[in-house]
């Protein structure tokens, strides 16, 4: 698909004309996987990682089937339970005081975005539905929360199928949530993974065959998206899918996207966004992982098997079975690419 003309001037020269050789990339072994869900072909789709800060043995996953409802699965990948809907895409957490708030980009009217809202009652590793809430026109496909600093306001994004990202302001304070689009912004073709850094304010965008952009998070700042990274067929090859972030310091660490078109993720070194290294899922008891859409990433102690944080992959061939979502340690990670 072309690109609108801001997006050729800001990425000038990300379509190549041949298909070079994607860099090489260490394996890392998964450590765990999901049970499966429960419908065929293209299904599993986005996961969201909770943190249990009392005891990191009883955090939790969360993971979309997009032709079913949503999971929730345990650190051994043992589905725990499981709310219908009928077709979730991209899910997001944060804590809201006392709550866990997941909200989920909906695509059951594809001629209206949706965003449904859960709370993640996490003592019953259950999602009780909150309700779906209208954004505007168009097909919701990607999701991402924020949270700002300032003022604790909770914000979310719904990027839509054709590039659109619109924001909405969640208000949890009444009876009922009230979401309210606050602005939007464009990327000229099919869009979908995102995601916010909450100390810096920076919303990361995945537009699949053109490369990653950033935009300032606040409802009141300027829409143009800045350019950060290009799928040139070698670091990064299309589709550039899933996002996710492991935070350093107060701007630093790593930008880590879903390299889906050699079946990779890439590493980018924050505030800057430099290449920083990239590795593959398999080569171990477990089956690794190809075709990625989703992932999610969290730093922290999740115990013996991911004590420097956990990464969690879908996985879109999990034959036999159906698709699934794979657990590998952060610090593995690490190791592989030689990370300081």
């Amino acid at each position: 698909m072309r690109a609108l003309p801001f997006a050729a001037l800001l990425l000038a020269g990300c379509a190549t004309t041949s298909a070079p050789l994607a860099t090489e990339a260490p394996m890392v072994a998964a450590t765990a996987e999901t049970d499966p869900v429960d419908t065929a072909a293209d299904a599993a789709d986005d996961p969201a990682i909770w943190r249990n800060p009392a005891d990191p043995s009883k955090s939790l996953v969360i993971g979309t089937d997009k032709k079913a409802g949503i999971h929730v699965y345990s650190l051994a990948g043992k589905r725990l339970s499981f709310t219908p809907a009928e077709r979730l895409n991209n899910v997001d957490l944060r804590e809201t005081g006392a709550r866990v708030i997941a909200a989920a980009s909906d695509r059951a009217d594809v001629a209206t975005a949706h965003v449904s809202l859960f709370t993640l009652d996490t003592a019953a590793a259950k999602l009780v539905p909150l309700g779906r809430f209208p954004v505007g026109a168009g097909e919701a496909y990607g999701m991402c929360l924020w949270t700002r600093a300032r003022d604790h306001a909770l914000f979310g994004f719904i990027v839509l199928k054709d590039g659109r990202i619109d924001q909405v302001a969640i208000d949890l304070s009444g009876a009922t949530p009230k979401v309210t689009t606050v602005r939007s912004m464009k990327l000229a073709t099919q869009s979908e993974g995102c995601v916010v850094d909450d100390r810096t304010g920076q919303l990361y965008v995945a537009e699949e065959d053109i490369g990653l952009w950033r935009f300032d998070a606040d409802p009141s700042a300027a829409t143009t998206a800045t350019a950060i990274a290009r799928v040139d067929g070698k670091t990064l090859v299309a589709d550039a899918e899933g996002l996710a972030l492991a935070p350093s310091g107060r701007t630093g660490g790593y930008l880590v996207a879903s390299s889906q078109g050699d079946n990779a993720y890439t590493l980018y070194r924050l505030p800057g966004v430099t290449y920083a290294g990239r590795f593959r899922i398999g080569g171990g008891a477990i089956d690794g992982t190809s075709d990625t859409d989703g992932i999610d990433l969290m730093l922290g102690d999740f115990g013996p098997a991911y004590p420097r944080g956990l990464l969690v992959a879908q996985d879109g061939d999990n034959a036999p079975a159906t698709q699934n979502f794979k657990y590998v340690s952060w610090g593995a990670v690490r190791r592989a690419l030689k990370l300081r």
